[in-house]
């Protein structure tokens, strides 16, 4: 492994995982921003299916993601505002090792966040900086949404960002089980559970 890597999978290999739901997850999501807004977006294979959605709300985002800027660069009255650091390859992603990473100043209403996964834990990453990263950006706002298509329930633990109960909104998909489903609402977080557009087969 490169000494500059981060662990976890590569953004390319990501986003092909569980599309339909994540598609479902990026729409419902969307539907949870108010016009002209303030809003943090987190890289992620989830997160970037927001991005097409957005273009009518007129909102500010402050991301580390190269691919949700590609994704606002052709929306005019989106604005953009991106951290100091160094780019990550592997996930197309901006990370800074110093606390100033030119953001300090910046505050957003909501915060929309993936997950390598997330249980009774609560949300977890599989890479420190980007757990490190994730917790500097939470200090900025004042809801925290996340966004996890179902697998990610029973994906292994890794490193702790926030406890359940710190979640404001988690916005998934119909494979949720009920026992998880439970589990979240008696952490009181508000639970979402967007639809996928193709229909479900008889079987």
């Amino acid at each position: 492994e490169k000494a500059s890597g981060l662990k976890g999978t590569p953004f390319h290999q990501n986003v092909h995982k569980n599309a339909d739901a994540k598609a479902a997850i990026g729409r419902a999501a969307a539907g949870l921003c108010m016009p002209g807004e303030s809003v943090i977006i987190d890289g992620g294979s989830t997160t970037v299916q927001m991005c097409e959605h957005l273009a009518p709300l007129k909102l500010q985002v402050l991301t580390n993601s190269l691919h949700i800027v590609t994704a606002l660069l052709p929306q005019p009255e989106t604005r953009v505002s991106v951290p100091g650091g160094n780019i990550f390859r592997e996930q197309d992603i901006i990370l800074s090792p110093f606390p100033d990473d030119g953001m300090s100043g910046y505050r957003a209403t909501k915060i929309f966040t993936g997950a390598a996964s997330i249980g009774a834990y609560g949300l977890m990453q599989t890479d420190i900086l980007i757990a490190q990263a994730e917790l500097r950006l939470l200090a900025r706002a004042d809801q925290l949404v996340v966004l996890a298509d179902s697998s990610k329930f029973a994906a292994p633990a890794g490193h702790v960002v926030c406890a359940l109960d710190e979640i404001d909104i988690l916005v998934t998909d119909e494979g949720l089980s009920d026992a998880t489903a439970q589990l979240i609402e008696r952490s009181g977080v508000e639970l979402v559970v967007a639809a996928a557009t193709k229909k479900k087969s008889a079987a």
